[in-house]
């Protein structure tokens, strides 16, 4: 199973909220396959972002499937408001949801696709008894809450473990990462059964510009044809 192709998702968290919609626009020109916006509440989070008005904004500049990552705590009062904004996916936290189950319902029931983020230190057995109901599920590769972390090398070990997971179930699960994607660290994902980088200073902050750094993570992961194969 080959995954140079890997889908990239920039980050807008790391783009420039003065030019949002020509960076947005951007992107899009330059390949992108998803947009992903992360929503931060200063509870589940130490940080605060944005909400369903900025997903509306986006969503009237982007052509291409808006992922949204609600890292808040009860995310259920919120599916139907991002929903109605754009989203077309919707990860919630397994840490965040006592009855995760019951989320992943009321997420698929507002017309988007439903997916589990895991924090660095759940493990991917957490996920077992609800493969049936995620089309997505989101590895944070850094502790959640800010843009321009390190990647957790150790992380990679839970890619697998999912992969393995995902792959058992027969289930059409798109495996995404989330945390200090860049060049440097895309191979080792892909090679490990991400299907979908998720970068955000990468490209949105590259010094060449979008285009050239959305390219390049294109490039890099050309190179890496195969499980295991960098």
């Amino acid at each position: 199973m080959t995954h140079n192709l890997i889908k990239i998702a920039p980050s807008i968290l790391a783009a420039d909220f003065g030019r949002l919609a020509d960076q947005v626009a951007q992107a899009q020109e330059a390949g992108a396959d998803l947009i992903h916006i992360d929503v931060m509440d200063g509870r589940f989070v130490p940080n605060i972002t944005m909400g369903p008005a900025i997903v509306e904004a986006v969503a009237k500049v982007a052509a291409i499937p808006l992922d949204v990552h609600l890292m808040i705590v009860e995310p259920e009062k919120f599916a139907r408001r991002f929903a109605d904004s754009g989203a077309d996916s919707i990860s919630v936290h397994v840490e965040a949801c006592p009855h995760l189950h019951r989320v992943l319902e009321q997420i698929e029931a507002v017309g988007c696709r439903a997916g589990v983020a895991l924090n660095p230190h759940t493990p991917a057995a957490t996920l077992g008894d609800v493969l049936d109901n995620i089309e997505l599920i989101n590895v944070m590769t850094v502790n959640p809450g800010f843009g321009g972390q390190t990647f957790i090398k150790g992380m990679i070990s839970k890619l697998r473990k999912l992969r393995a997971m995902v792959d058992n179930s027969g289930k059409d699960i798109e495996i995404e990462v989330d945390g200090g994607i860049n060049i440097d660290t895309i191979a080792a994902v892909i090679a490990a059964g991400a299907t979908i980088a998720i970068a955000g200073a990468g490209v949105f902050q590259h010094e060449r510009g979008i285009a050239a750094g959305i390219d390049a993570l294109r490039q890099r992961a050309a190179r890496t044809t195969d499980y295991g194969a960098v």
